[in-house]
């Protein structure tokens, strides 16, 4: 690693920052990546990963506990907690290091430490690399990109202790299972621990500031996840205001008042899930161009920051923060940077997807943003309830919805609720992309029997042809 000059310097070794390394050396130019912590940043060590480790365990659990339906029985079922967290550890250690792998094969040398911008030199700019241990060098490229990612938003009163009040972090690694759980915050990460909890038999309550649980959502899958969690027994409080909490030395008692009342939660330990904040301090921003909003850094359509050779990609660039839309940011970014023709995010063609029970996933416009934007729409909806293999598998919750241009056409928005739909989101992705019509939508043959067939009786919907309901 004697080489310290690049092309492009990567700052952050998450979903973004790897990938813009490795379509660097796709593209011929030298990149190197700067990475504190562990490659694969939260996502795959902290976030998208571990959860769906956890996730599935708990979907495991939840089948074990109602067999009776598929005519099995199971007596004295059990689990042993440690190791449902031990393997989801070991399914991030595992994708960590063939991240590793990955930049080591494409010859993409990782300086191990914390990077921030360090003026310039020439035409290059240069960038600091402090290890928690041994000496600092200093890196120089033409091109720096800054993926440094995002942490948990801490609010006053909720600030995670490590034993009563939990993060994600802590949330994924728990030394038991807690009997009794509140969660603040009905995004995707609360909703997600909230499944999982609930699933492995904690007694759950979700409490949300917001009129509606998973608020970014289509109002109507919105209204269909409250209904089935409170089904699972999880207790759902909206337009909720949480009050001071109170310690003791085994448990927390919280203070929650909706419209007007307050009740006391005693729980065992509380999930604070309350948003996130770009990771702005410490990278050099002071005396450059660069631009920050509300904790984010300020870029165009190409990722450019103010600063003349600085980007910034990711969570650290702002909403949506996911992990897919920062590699897609990190190979259009490299692209532009070596001279390519690309072709700025829309972000209403970003998939969102939640991993709850059931799950939840969807593309573009809610029905309500639709009209709020000016457009006349038609809507189509088909119940999972009618769908022949969502019923074969026991799993006929949930609800297939879209939203159209009533004059054009043009698919505006999707949104699913049920089994498998984070799997099934793609199809309307793609549709969203090429810019499909009603018409070639409903002219696709659709495999039977699959759940996705409901995205094509969705379709259908829309338009009053909907053959199977």
């Amino acid at each position: 690693m004697s080489a310290t000059n690049f092309d492009i310097i990567i700052v952050g070794g998450g979903p973004g920052g790897y990938v813009a390394a490795l379509r660097a050396a796709q593209l011929g130019l030298s990149a190197a990546v700067v990475e504190a912590k562990h490659l694969g940043g939260i996502c795959l060590n902290w976030g998208c990963i571990p959860t769906k480790a956890l996730l599935r365990a708990s979907e495991i659990n939840h089948l074990l506990h109602d067999l009776g339906p598929y005519g099995f029985s199971a007596e004295k079922v059990s689990f042993d907690f440690s190791k449902i967290v031990a393997r989801s550890r070991a399914v991030s250690k595992q994708l960590s290091g063939g991240v590793a792998h990955l930049l080591k094969k494409a010859k993409v040398p990782v300086f191990e430490g914390y990077g921030k911008l360090d003026g310039v030199d020439g035409a290059k700019r240069k960038v600091l690399v402090t290890p928690e241990k041994g000496a600092a060098v200093t890196l120089t490229a033409k091109h720096v990109i800054l993926a440094t990612g995002a942490r948990a938003r801490t609010l006053p009163g909720l600030e995670p202790d490590g034993k009563l009040v939990w993060s994600y972090r802590e949330a994924l690694v728990p030394e038991a299972l807690p009997r009794r759980l509140l969660v603040i915050g009905s995004g995707a990460i609360g909703s997600e621990f909230a499944s999982f909890y609930r699933n492995m038999g904690s007694e759950v309550t979700l409490v949300e500031v917001a009129p509606r649980i998973l608020p970014v959502e289509d109002e109507e899958i919105s209204a269909l996840a409250r209904k089935a969690f409170e089904k699972q027994g999880i207790r759902v409080l909206t337009s909720a205001k949480i009050g001071a909490l109170r310690k003791s030395a085994s448990d927390v008692t919280v203070p929650v008042e909706v419209n007007g009342k307050t009740e006391e939660f005693t729980v065992d330990r509380v999930i604070s899930a309350v948003g996130i904040v770009g990771n702005v301090e410490n990278i050099g921003l002071e005396g450059t161009k660069v631009k920050t909003d509300r904790t984010h850094v300020v870029t165009d359509a190409l990722c450019r920051t103010g600063e003349p050779g600085v980007y910034a990609i990711g969570d650290l660039a702002g909403a949506p923060w996911l992990a897919h839309k920062a590699s897609h940011e990190a190979v259009m970014c490299v692209e532009a940077i070596a001279g390519k023709h690309v072709h700025p995010i829309d972000s209403t063609k970003i998939p969102g997807c939640t991993y709850c029970r059931p799950q939840i996933a969807s593309v573009g416009y809610t029905e309500a943003r639709a009209k709020e934007a000016g457009y006349k729409v038609r809507v189509g909806k088909f119940p999972l309830m009618a769908n022949g293999k969502a019923l074969a598998m026991g799993e006929p919750e949930g609800l297939v919805k879209t939203v159209f241009d009533a004059q054009t056409g043009e698919l505006l928005g999707a949104h699913m609720i049920g089994a498998e739909v984070t799997e099934m989101i793609q199809g309307y992705v793609i549709a969203r992309t090429g810019e499909l019509t009603e018409a070639e939508l409903a002219e696709t043959i659709f495999p039977h029997p699959t759940i996705s067939e409901s995205m094509h009786e969705a379709v259908l919907a829309a338009y009053d042809g909907a053959l199977h309901f």
